[in-house]
Formats: C-alpha cells, structure tokens, sequence
C-alpha cells in the first residue's frame, strides 16, 4: 500500500505555478512545519482572516504560525477546490484547528494574492456560527 499523500500535497498536471505555491504553502502548514511555509511568503504579506484584525509583515504572520505549531496545537487541512485566475488562487476547504484532543472543523473560503512568486496577500472567509459549532462537535467527540 503506498503511503498516503495530504490532498494540499497532489499537484494536478493542470495545476499553475500559483496553485502548486498555495497547495505547497498548505501542505507545509498542515505538517506542522511553518518554518517551512515562510518560503512562500512574501516579506509584506497581509493575513486576513476576515471579521478580524489584519496581520501584516512575515514577523508577524511568523509569529502566528509558530504558535500553531507548538506541542499540542495543530493544524490540518481538506482541500475541497482550488482554481486561480491571473495572479490570484481561490481555495475552498475544510480548516481544522487542534488543541490537544479538540479538533474544530469548519468550512473556509481562501484567496491567496501571488506576487514575484510569493503570498503577498492571505485572506480567510468563515463564519464565526461555524467555527463555535466546530469546537463544540470537536470537544464533544474528545470527551
């Protein structure tokens, strides 16, 4: 049996340049490694989880990612569709979020903006609605 690729990971013949750097960017976040994903990042990148403040500069997006990755703390991803236009990837997909034995899923639409080959701009749609329900299925089926 071979072993099991993560979905962010399957590249498609008809993938783009900026699809293969957005699959690439989640499969590296979702093996825990973001030291690994700041290759795809550019220097000036805005990471905008819409409804909430925006995150500017790689130190801060850094910062972020760093703590998502500590023991305990994970994320995965489901990639449901992903296609780009131009310079932009559009993505849709399942985020989970995991703190110890809770893991919260919700549904996420993402738009990557590529610039010189890099996440220049990182913007994250979701319902809060959504989230809350996911961590309340996620420590209801941990415990």
């Amino acid at each position: 049996m071979e072993p099991r690729t993560h979905p962010t990971e399957t590249a498609l013949l008809s993938d783009t340049a900026n699809v293969q750097l957005v699959r690439r960017f989640l499969a590296a976040l979702a093996s825990g490694d973001p030291d690994s994903a700041r290759q795809y990042l550019h220097p000036d990148i805005v990471w905008h989880n819409v409804s909430l403040p925006k995150v500017r500069g790689i130190d801060s997006v850094m910062r972020i990612l760093r703590g998502s990755s500590r023991p305990g703390v994970g994320f995965d991803v489901r990639l449901h569709h992903i296609a780009d236009e131009g310079t932009a990837v559009l993505t849709e997909r399942t985020d989970i979020l995991i703190w110890k034995r809770v893991r919260s899923e919700f549904w996420v639409c993402g738009t990557f903006e590529i610039e010189d080959g890099k996440i220049l701009v990182w913007r994250d749609y979701f319902s809060n609605r959504d989230v809350l329900w996911g961590t309340i299925k996620g420590i209801v089926r941990a415990f």
